[in-house]
């Protein structure tokens, strides 16, 4: 038979916010169980909290200290994270482009991980060269969000760099961060890609690689095929 447990979810000032007790019980599920109940997590300490895939549509977040935080694959669509401490949180990754305006609702501060892919070590778009360890800046660039490209520096969600050079050759992703402050425009039609003023190119990698990490993320399972 199993165990009840109890947890407590704690404000940074040492009051419970609050609790829930149930078989198997985790922190994951008692914070999706207090956003069920509209319970008010304002400053909440969910520090190191494993929130891996957590259901946190609509939270009340306001200053919660989310340090080191494992937010992989969460949904925060509508959550408030104004003033909360992201500090060393794991990101988003993988960021499907429906999640792509939950960006907005981050802290200012938080740094974000996209990608660029480059045809013979070119952006196919800009036919600009990229390096590792460089920051690369634009004083002019396009706020309109009604526009699905415009000038800019475009990033885009892994998958959508997969997806757009699937039939190129000669191919090489860089993984880049930016801060949220550094978002120009997200397209209201957007499908993976969108435009900042500045990133910091963090490393580069094969295709062959990127797939690997695609499928490492998604937890699918990566199949040989031969097409006759």
């Amino acid at each position: 038979m199993s165990k009840k447990i109890n947890i407590q979810i704690m404000s940074v000032y040492g009051s419970v916010l609050f609790e829930y007790e149930s078989a198997d019980n985790t922190l994951k599920n008692t914070v999706e169980k207090a956003i069920e109940k509209r319970a008010d997590l304002q400053r909440a300490d969910l520090r190191r909290a494993d929130l891996q895939r957590a259901d946190l549509r609509g939270a009340n977040l306001w200053g919660a200290n989310l340090r080191r935080a494992d937010l992989q694959r969460a949904d925060l669509w509508g959550a408030d994270l104004r003033g909360a401490d992201l500090q060393r949180a794991k990101n988003l990754q993988p960021i499907y482009f429906n999640e792509l305006y939950n960006l907005k609702l981050l802290p200012q501060e938080t740094k974000i991980r996209m990608w660029k892919y480059l045809k013979n070590g070119k952006s196919p778009y800009q036919n600009a060269i990229y390096k590792v360890g460089k920051t690369y800046k634009v004083k002019d660039f396009s706020t309109d969000e009604y526009a699905e490209c415009g000038i800019g520096l475009n990033v885009a969600t892994l998958q959508w760099c997969l997806r757009d050079s699937l039939d190129k050759t000669e191919i090489e992703l860089i993984e880049v961060e930016f801060k949220v402050s550094d978002i120009v425009a997200i397209p209201y039609w957007t499908d993976g890609k969108f435009r900042v003023k500045t990133f910091k190119v963090l490393r580069k990698i094969s295709r062959n690689k990127g797939m690997d990490i695609m499928y490492k993320i998604s937890g699918f399972k990566k199949v040989n095929f031969t097409i006759r």
